[in-house]
């Protein structure tokens, strides 16, 4: 290491790293070390392949600078440590000649760009959504009105009053159906907010979901507990990664790991707006992930993986995030797929 001038790189704003002439990894500079969430002493000497996953598109671009003696741009690269969140990167690769041959790689983050286009987007979509959803919710309202009258003067014919139980369900059940169609009507006027800890939700939720399925499903957590308290409807945060946590453990018919990870993220743009800080929640499976002909209408109305699904969880937890001015972001693959949900702090 000591034949190279790494000392130069230290304070560079681009992340750096230094491959030796067997593409094993001699230096990360600290942008490097931030942008991929790693060490660079713990990486130090590595193949390049076994630290990074899909290098296929680096090692190409690394022959071709290799082969040309110059300096080689790939536009596009999808890059990341295994078991970690992919990054979407503009790469550069220089050979560089001194006491020995290093190759010299240059990352710039392409990812804002992207996620300004997606977020805009998905706030289109989502509003496009509410309006769906708010003529179908009118549509059962109506229906359930009757239902729930012809149950009730159907009671009062009945001479057993073992069967009374039956109308009563349907009651019920008609009443809570009303219920979760005033909530998709006006969702905006049953919003009620307060100081919380997103902690306290997450337990709340891993405490349903291990109750619904108590064998063969692990729940993990991965606390930052110095997070700050959040200003948010309880109520509507518990649903938002209820609805996650419950698609995660279906999709893995109740067998496998889920892992519940809070952490700060700084700088977010959401809604349009640049925010300091933002508490960011990432619900990890290693499920078999997301059918890739779903992953762009995911988000959609009534449309669900499971043929028994109904489509709408992924919709109004997109919506309940939107009302608190967050977003919801995945990426998916076989054995690992990670929905993140940012929520801004004050």
């Amino acid at each position: 290491m000591s034949h190279f001038p790494y000392i130069t790189l230290e304070h560079l704003a681009t992340a750096i790293v230094v491959l030796d002439e067997q593409v094993r990894i001699a230096y990360l500079n600290p942008a490097a070390e931030n942008l991929f969430e790693v060490s660079g002493k713990n990486l130090y000497g590595l193949p390049l392949p076994q630290v990074f996953c899909e290098t296929e598109p680096l090692i190409c671009a690394i022959q071709q600078a290799l082969h040309n003696n110059a300096c080689y741009i790939e536009h596009e690269l999808t890059l990341g440590l295994a078991g970690r969140s992919r990054q979407h990167l503009r790469g550069a690769v220089t050979p560089i000649q001194l006491a020995k041959r290093y190759l010299l790689l240059e990352f710039h983050p392409i990812d804002r760009p992207l996620k300004l286009a997606r977020e805009a987007q998905m706030l289109d979509q989502t509003q496009a959504n509410r309006l769906l959803l708010r003529n179908l919710a009118h549509e059962i309202k109506n229906p359930l009105g009757g239902i729930r009258g012809a149950a009730q003067l159907l009671e009062h014919e009945l001479e057993k009053p073992g069967l009374r139980e039956y109308t009563q369900i349907i009651v019920q059940e008609a009443d809570r159906l009303r219920a979760l169609m005033e909530k998709l009507l006006t969702p905006s006027a049953s919003s009620h907010a307060s100081t919380l800890n997103i902690h306290e939700v997450l337990e709340r939720v891993r405490s349903v979901v291990l109750a619904e399925i108590p064998e063969h499903l692990h729940i993990r957590r991965d606390y930052d507990t110095s997070l700050p308290m959040l200003v948010g409807d309880k109520a509507q945060l518990i649903q938002v990664m209820l609805n996650i946590v419950r698609n995660a453990a279906q999709a893995m018919q109740g067998r496998g790991t889920i892992i519940l990870r809070t952490r700060i993220a700084r700088q977010m743009t959401l809604m349009k707006r640049l925010h300091k800080l933002a508490v960011m929640v990432q619900i990890i499976d290693d499920g078999p992930g997301i059918p890739a002909e779903l992953r762009d209408q995911i988000f959609y109305p009534l449309v669900s993986g499971r043929a028994d699904g109904h489509g709408l969880g992924l919709t109004l937890a997109q919506d309940f995030v939107s009302q608190h001015q967050g977003a919801i972001e995945f990426e998916s693959q076989p054995g690992r797929t990670c929905f993140s949900v940012y929520l801004p702090l004050p």
